[in-house]
């Protein structure tokens, strides 16, 4: 029996090969090399060679600076993003990043203090920064000596709701700072502490318990105040552990700006010594009243008299002073109990002597 004939003209293979439609199309066969589809890829970019980023819109861009800037840990963050391009340092200055910017994107460090970052603070600050309003506002009140500039600083982060700057507005009220003994408002800082201890503020929640307690600018409440002071111990406590068993506890003396003003007086000392000057007197011999201003005693606050007797001295040594008594509840804690204490010990033991001959 004879096998059926096959078609003239057809091949086998015929049957599974790709319409000639696919093919002008450009379609790649199942079989085609690795080379083809890097050839199609170039080929979908047009020739272009520009990198991508150049053909981002600029407000995608902003977004991702403004983020950048809002999460950043260092000031550095935001000045490596600034260095990469031009159009990147152009976008990095617009006030849309810099009024986001963290408090860890303004915490300059003594150390890098300069005309540049003095100037990327207030660009920040104008722009609508609530952290660099409070950080500039307090280098420049206690350090550069523009009271009513810092102040204002100060006054435009606590009316946005800044804690820290409404505790800082506080203590300057309490104290009469930039003023004389007359300007001193009790009330007012109290009111000022109230509202930074609802934010959340430890330090102003303790000193307005020690207020409670005492009666100061607020009517007497001792129950209340030891409630309050029991409160900030507890959220003390809790940051302590929260941070690998650090002195952190969320108070100024652990703040950003606290140690660059501890460090700007060292600095201040260390130069004034070099040069053979007494204190608060400069190189030229002329003096800058500050002969007899203190610095608070709470080694890790850096905030300084502006005035003569601004801060309270300890009731029992006399020797130390402090800004607030939140710092001198810390100090207490950390140091002066055991320096106040060799300090009596001397003076009984100086007494007895004196005595005895």
């Amino acid at each position: 029996m004879r096998s059926p004939r096959r078609r003239r003209g057809v091949h086998p293979a015929a049957a599974t090969a790709p319409p000639c439609s696919a093919m002008a199309s450009g379609a790649a066969s199942p079989r085609s090399p690795p080379a083809a589809k890097k050839r199609a890829v170039v080929v979908a970019g047009d020739g272009d060679d520009s990198d991508v980023f150049d053909r981002l819109p600029d407000d995608i861009v902003l977004v991702v600076l403004s983020r950048l800037a809002a999460n950043a840990a260092s000031p550095a963050d935001v000045a490596s993003a600034a260095l990469t391009c031009r159009r990147f340092r152009e976008l990095a200055a617009h006030p849309a990043v810099l009024s986001r910017a963290s408090a860890a994107a303004v915490a300059v460090r003594w150390g890098a203090w300069s005309e540049a970052a003095h100037r990327f603070l207030r660009r920040c600050a104008a722009a609508g920064s609530l952290h660099a309003c409070y950080f500039l506002g307090m280098v420049r009140f206690y350090c550069l000596g523009s009271r009513a500039t810092g102040a204002a600083l100060l006054g435009r982060a606590a009316g946005g709701g800044h804690a820290p700057a409404l505790y800082a507005l506080a203590v300057v009220q309490f104290n009469g700072s930039g003023g004389g003994k007359a300007d001193k408002d009790a009330r007012a800082g109290v009111a000022l502490c109230a509202r930074a201890a609802w934010l959340g503020h430890t330090p102003a929640l303790r000193e307005l318990g020690h207020c409670l307690q005492d009666g100061y600018g607020a009517r007497r409440d001792a129950p209340a105040g030891r409630r309050l002071l029991l409160h900030a111990a507890a959220r003390e406590h809790l940051s302590w552990k929260k941070h690998n068993h650090g002195h952190h506890d969320g108070s100024a003396a652990e703040d950003a700006v606290s140690r660059f003003m501890v460090a700007w007086w060292d600095s201040h000392r260390a130069k004034a010594a070099a040069r053979g000057c007494l204190p608060g007197e400069h190189g030229d011999g002329e003096h800058d009243g500050g002969e007899d201003l203190r610095l608070c005693s709470h080694a890790r606050c850096g905030r300084r008299e502006t005035r003569r007797h601004e801060f309270r001295r300890c009731s029992v040594c006399g020797a130390a002073s402090y800004c607030s008594r939140a710092c001198q509840a810390l100090d207490w804690k950390r140091a002066h109990r055991a320096q106040c204490a060799a300090a009596r010990w001397l003076a009984a033991a100086a007494a007895a002597d004196g005595v005895a001959h």
